[in-house]
């Protein structure tokens, strides 16, 4: 069953196996206040092992620049806003990696986006990529990255 995630009462449930749990949580709930607040949009989750269609695209996704994540994905969501689609997959290790990808337009924005939860280190497969940090009242200090995306996936 699908969990609704509340950016106003924080929970970390389903990520109580990450270290990192509560910060991820905090992460987990930045997210859903950025789609309910800029589309109008409820952000709900679901366990990685139901969402496995979510999971293996971020999979594949990754692939483009030879990156396999080694920790295990908790949870994964894929969901359409407007012309774009989206997909999230948060990790063990307090990793949550989206990727966008508009359907149509003129110039089409695809990327993968990486944040970090606070406490995590930089895991070793993502050691090129460079972080900006970003402050948040419900996550802390979230270190940020994205790649532009290639292939065709939809």
């Amino acid at each position: 069953m699908p969990y609704v995630v509340d950016f106003e009462n924080v929970s970390s449930t389903g990520l109580e196996s990450s270290p990192v749990a509560d910060a991820l949580a905090g992460l987990r709930a930045n997210e859903a206040r950025y789609f309910r607040n800029k589309y109008n949009h409820v952000f709900t989750v679901e366990p990685a092992a139901k969402a496995k269609d979510a999971v293996e695209l971020v999979q594949r996704v990754l692939k483009e620049r030879n990156i396999e994540i080694q920790s295990p994905a908790l949870e994964a969501t894929s969901f359409q806003v407007e012309n774009i689609r989206w997909t999230y997959v948060f990790y063990q290790s307090g990793l949550s990696i989206n990727v966008l990808y508009t359907l149509d337009g003129p110039a089409p924005k695809r990327a993968v986006g990486f944040k970090l939860a606070e406490g995590m280190d930089v895991p070793e497969e993502l050691s090129t990529f460079k972080f900006a940090r970003q402050k948040s009242k419900l996550a802390g200090t979230i270190r940020g990255s994205y790649f532009v995306v290639r292939g065709e996936y939809f």
